[in-house]
């Protein structure tokens, strides 16, 4: 039986493609011949070109160099790439054609990735979906606005691909999807180029079915050698049951005490981490601040389209319009405190495990889904990776999340490769 190539994990790609076991081209076909054959279901896809997919790779195998030499990478349609359309999910830009890439994405193809297309999202990465499948269930979300990416990730399409998170949209959809979600710090990828941009929220992370695969690809997206995954101690981790616990379903209260026990017995230090009182103020500053940053972001839609923009971002252009200077200023003075307070927490502990999602993937594939347990650990500038080591009463994919403090995205890594081993799945 022929060898399946686009079920290989980009680390293990690297090595083979490194020693001439396989090429890129074929690497890239077998990845080609994966969407021609589920795409049509799932729609993971907004933009593939197999004849440029296939060029690149040819060149690779040629002359290509890089640690992520012949790999095929998919890229969110909210960045822009110069020799594919970018659309922003949105009719407004339909057949857009930037000049330049956005930085993430010139990083990659400096380590010698090969751009297979451009994944499905959102309109302008709102949590409105827009009709893709998840491929363990084609009855349930993916999870929005990076659901493209992370759809195309768990089947086996492609092994990498850029996603970005305002409130949930990196964690939640690799939870819903089951595969491996890693949030960036604010900073931790370089977020330059990147237009409609909130300042103080958006971050750009990396989908990919292995933590392995974090691991090499941001390495090589910041051109530094790769963290090392041997011989990480065990760590202090703390495990926090907030904010919005209450939209914690069954399975996912059960997933976080299992990893929690799972943790402390493999060596673990682990105890309880309760939020401090300022806190209780951090949800109306996330959406005082989304809703502010979001409109300046979209000036020039609302402007020019706003009657053709979507019904959530319509309403947060109004929320936006509402508030006062005064006001945003509020709520970055809060998100600040929180930070702050966040950080003499992990004086004591080198992670928080919380919830991914508040349960299996939803079967509500048209509503605006909740990011309970996500938006303020995005407020909060640090890395967050989420580990499909669970399922949930459906046989569905339930993540447990790792949240780190802002700077440290390889120490985050390497917890999460430990604590995955640790956990095992489930």
């Amino acid at each position: 039986m022929t060898e399946a190539l686009n079920e290989l994990d980009a680390t293990e790609a690297a090595a083979r493609l490194a020693d001439g076991r396989i090429s890129s081209r074929d690497l890239v076909f077998s990845c080609l011949d994966r969407v021609a054959l589920r795409d049509g279901e799932i729609g993971a896809w907004a933009h593939v070109e197999p004849a440029h997919a296939l060029g690149q790779a040819c060149m690779s195998d040629a002359a290509g160099r890089g640690p992520l030499r012949g790999i095929p990478v998919g890229i969110k349609d909210i960045f822009d790439t110069a020799d594919l359309p970018t659309e922003y999910g949105s009719p407004i830009h339909e057949g857009h054609r930037p000049a330049r890439d956005s930085a993430c994405v010139a990083a990659l193809r400096r380590a010698g990735a090969v751009i297979l297309g451009k994944a499905t999202t959102t309109e302008f990465a709102s949590p409105v979906p827009v009709g893709v499948r998840n491929p363990r269930d084609f009855a349930r979300s993916p999870g929005v606005s990076s659901s493209g990416s992370a759809a195309a990730v768990a089947d086996f399409m492609v092994p990498v691909t850029l996603g970005s998170q305002t409130g949930g949209s990196m964690i939640m959809p690799a939870a819903s999807c089951g595969v491996v979600g890693y949030k960036a710090s604010l900073d931790g990828i370089d977020r330059g180029g990147l237009r409609h941009v909130r300042p103080g929220l958006d971050t750009i992370g990396i989908f990919a079915r292995s933590v392995r695969d974090i691991a090499l690809v941001r390495a090589a997206m910041a051109d530094t050698p790769a963290v090392s995954l041997d011989d990480t101690p065990p760590p202090r981790v703390g495990v926090c049951r907030a904010p919005n616990w209450e939209d914690a379903l069954p399975e996912t209260v059960d997933a976080v005490d299992a990893a929690a026990a799972a943790l402390e017995r493999a060596g673990a230090t682990v105890g309880d981490v309760d939020l401090p009182a300022v806190f209780g103020g951090a949800e109306d500053a996330f959406s005082v601040i989304t809703a502010v940053e979001g409109g300046r972001a979209l000036a020039w839609e609302i402007a020019n389209r706003r009657d053709r923009l979507n019904h959530w971002i319509q309403d947060q252009v109004a929320l936006g319009e509402r508030c006062s200077e005064a006001d945003y200023e509020s709520a970055c003075e809060t998100a600040a405190k929180c930070r702050e307070a966040l950080a003499g927490i992990f004086q004591g502990f080198d992670a928080i495990l919380t919830a991914s999602a508040p349960g299996e993937p939803t079967d509500d594939l048209t509503g605006i889904q909740k990011s309970s347990f996500n938006r303020v650990w995005t407020m909060m500038h640090g890395p967050c990776i989420t580990l499909p080591a669970f399922s949930g009463p459906k046989g569905l994919p339930v993540g447990v999340q790792l949240v780190g403090p802002a700077g440290g995205d390889d120490r985050l890594i390497r917890l999460a490769d430990w604590a995955w081993k640790a956990i095992g799945t489930r």
